[in-house]
């Protein structure tokens, strides 16, 4: 017979109280299950990126420029001179250069004619060394 009352005091709303605890209880527990997975997940580890290359690529010949695209992928910086190809060549690796700079998204820096700067996408080249220099404003005496 209490059966039947409990149900009939359910429906009825007046025994929904502790219906309302239950939920509760079963919430709360979901909360403090995901706070403690985010807590875990903080930790970072400072020391991946590891240390910085930079590599100097004097090319000779076309057959040198995909070495300098190789050390882009495994994410060295490179400085690039041109200066010992003759001016065929020299557009013809500075082309291939920039089509593997593009499909890897680096970037390059021109230093002067015939030297640039070629760094990955995790390397950003500041170029304000070259606007104090257009200025004159490094040594001022």
């Amino acid at each position: 017979m209490s059966k039947i009352l409990n149900k009939f005091k359910y429906l009825m709303g007046i025994d929904d109280l502790d219906m309302d605890e239950d939920y509760e209880e079963y919430g709360e527990d979901l909360l403090t299950n995901t706070k403690s997975k985010r807590v875990n997940n903080k930790v970072v580890n400072i020391h991946t990126s590891g240390n910085m290359k930079l590599v100097v690529h004097e090319p000779l010949n076309y057959e040198d420029a995909p070495k300098i695209i190789d050390d882009i992928k495994i994410r060295k910086a490179v400085i690039v001179s041109l200066e010992q190809l003759d001016p065929e060549m020299k557009r013809q690796v500075f082309d291939f250069i920039n089509g593997g700079l593009y499909s890897l998204e680096a970037n390059i820096q021109k230093v002067t004619t015939d030297i640039f700067v070629l760094a990955p996408n995790n390397v950003e080249i500041d170029n304000n060394m070259k606007n104090e220099l257009k200025n004159n404003e490094i040594f001022r005496w």
